[in-house]
C-alpha cells in the first residue's frame, strides 16, 4: 500500500514539472483591452517614475501642469474635471504645486468666488522639459510600434475614454 501513495507522489512531481517548462496559457487575458492596458501600463509607469523624479512629478502632477501649460487661466473645476481628481484632493495637490512655486493661483475677473490658474515662469519651464521627457520616454516605451501604429494606438484608446 505505500507503493500507490509513493507513485502518485511521483506522477504529481512529474506533472508539476512539466507544467513549470509550459508557457503560461494567457490567451483569455490577453483578449481582454483592459488586461492589455494594465500590462502596457506597468511596462511604462517605472520609466515615467524615473525620469520624472528629477522633477519631483508624479503623473497627476504631471497632467496638472502640462493642461495648465496648454490652458491658462482655467478653474479648479475644470481643472478637476479633466484629470478625474476630486476637488478636494485637487486643491492639496494645486497647494503642493503652488508650494514649490510652479503655479499661481488667482480670483477669477469673472467670478470672484472662484480661482484661476496659471503656471509661473518656473512652472512653465519646468513643465515644458518634462513635457520633453515624457514624450522621449513614450518613445523609448513603445519602440516596437512604428508611429503610425502608436498614433492609432492612442486614438483607439482615446475612443474607449473620450466616448
Amino acid at each position: 500500500m505505500t507503493t500507490q501513495p509513493k507513485k502518485k507522489k511521483i506522477e504529481l512531481i512529474d506533472a508539476v514539472q512539466e507544467a513549470a517548462e509550459q508557457p503560461l496559457d494567457q490567451r483569455v487575458l490577453q483578449d481582454l483591452v483592459g488586461y492589455n492596458c494594465r500590462r502596457a501600463y506597468i511596462r511604462i509607469m517605472p520609466l515615467f517614475e524615473k525620469r520624472m523624479a528629477k522633477y519631483e512629478l508624479r503623473p497627476v502632477d504631471f497632467s496638472v501642469l502640462s493642461l495648465l501649460k496648454a490652458n491658462p487661466n482655467i478653474n479648479q473645476k475644470r481643472l478637476s474635471a479633466a484629470v478625474n481628481v476630486s476637488p478636494p484632493n485637487l486643491a492639496i495637490l494645486l497647494d503642493r504645486l503652488q508650494d514649490r512655486g510652479l503655479l499661481l493661483r488667482q480670483r477669477s475677473p469673472l467670478d470672484r468666488r472662484s480661482q484661476t490658474l496659471v503656471l509661473t515662469p518656473a512652472g512653465l519651464a519646468m513643465c515644458t522639459k518634462a513635457e520633453k521627457t515624457a514624450s522621449e520616454l513614450e518613445t523609448d516605451a513603445t519602440s516596437a510600434l512604428t508611429d503610425a501604429e502608436r498614433a492609432q494606438l492612442i486614438e483607439l484608446l482615446q475612443k474607449i475614454y473620450l466616448e
